[in-house]
């Protein structure tokens, strides 16, 4: 296996529980994608964007919860700054799974 972390590089990453309060589609980007504004609690609320168009409906979207990395720094998509990163599992033709908790869980709460 390639590219093994240690311990302490994956305790950096710091994935969090949010949910997702906001989407509208990203028509500035190549790809198909979706703005989306997730909630973590006390984090406050973060941007992203996500390339989830083949299965998931902007409405199916509102109020889900899903899992991503909150401490990368902000990364420019077309014209939004990109401040998480939502975990996904990516299956064939470009089908996208996003990653949820089995029950729902506070904002903000942290992956161990």
């Amino acid at each position: 296996m390639e590219n093994i972390l240690t311990w302490d590089e994956f305790t950096k990453v710091d994935m969090r529980i949010g949910t997702i309060v906001s989407v509208e589609i990203f028509k500035e980007v190549k790809n198909p994608a979706y703005k989306l504004l997730v909630d973590f609690g006390d984090l406050g609320k973060l941007k992203t964007s996500a390339q989830i168009t083949n299965l998931y409906s902007s409405e199916s979207l509102i109020g889900k919860q899903v899992v991503a990395v909150v401490n990368f720094p902000p990364k420019q998509i077309a014209n939004m700054m990109s401040e998480c990163l939502i975990l996904a599992g990516l299956g064939g033709n470009k089908d996208v799974v996003i990653l949820q908790p089995e029950r729902t869980m506070p904002n903000g709460t942290k992956i161990a």
